[in-house]
């Protein structure tokens, strides 16, 4: 006997639905927030030392500026789905694997830092130098001038710009999903489109509107509390 489309329906958004969707979102959290952690760690640096050895600014240092710059471009000019599948080497000498969430958090690391970079040097270069050179003439260090002058002013394009990564992350989380990286991407591809399932392609899309959405205004919302 064949089953209304109604109650089949019905039946997608059952428990079976849920039991997919639950560790799914558990995964896509999980790249996304320890990726975007390790891209800090890697990329706020890199962001600080192209803007103090720029031209001008507290300690200028051409060749260095040029060099990184270059290596930050070439790493941010490259797809990420070409960059993940040309990562595999080094993710099973990392990993042990290059299948799984874990795997998929080298070439989200190696994609995001270089955003992160160019983001954390678009807001320090914000910071008015007359604040820079006050601190100079009252003898402050490069090293002070950092992390007690540029970082701080910059606090609130700072926190607008980890949300603007964590996002950015999270479309690449999306993408991991087609050579097994797993969360919601993973999901979409090999329950929902492989297998037909429309209601599920429907709540991932669903889901992923709503991180977004909430990581913006949230970003937002500190970005502002941060800058008073």
């Amino acid at each position: 006997m064949l089953t209304e489309p109604s109650t089949l329906f019905q039946v997608s958004l059952g428990s079976d639905l849920l039991q997919l969707v639950s560790p799914a979102i558990g995964d896509t959290l999980y790249m996304v927030f320890v990726s975007t952690f390790l891209a800090y760690l890697l990329g706020l640096p890199l962001g600080v030392v192209l803007v103090v050895s720029s031209p001008g600014h507290i300690s200028p240092n051409p060749w260095v500026e040029r060099i990184l710059g270059t290596l930050i471009n070439i790493l941010r000019s490259a797809p990420f789905i070409i960059l993940l599948v040309a990562l595999i080497p080094l993710t099973r000498v990392l990993i042990g694997t290059s299948i799984g969430t874990t795997a998929a958090i080298v070439p989200l690391v190696i994609s995001a830092a270089p955003f992160v970079a160019r983001v954390v040097e678009s807001s320090l270069k914000e910071v008015p130098y007359g604040i820079i050179e006050a601190s100079l003439s009252m003898g402050a260090s490069p090293f002070q001038i950092i992390l007690k002058v540029l970082l701080p002013e910059a606090k609130g394009s700072l926190i607008l710009g980890a949300a603007i990564t964590t996002i950015s992350v999270i479309g690449y989380t999306a993408m991991a999903g087609a050579v097994g990286g797993g969360g919601l991407g993973d999901l979409a591809i090999q329950y929902g489109y492989n297998r037909f399932r429309t209601d599920i392609m429907v709540v991932t899309v669903i889901i992923l509107v709503i991180l977004v959405q909430g990581l913006q205004s949230l970003g937002t919302a500190l970005a502002r509390k941060l800058a008073h």
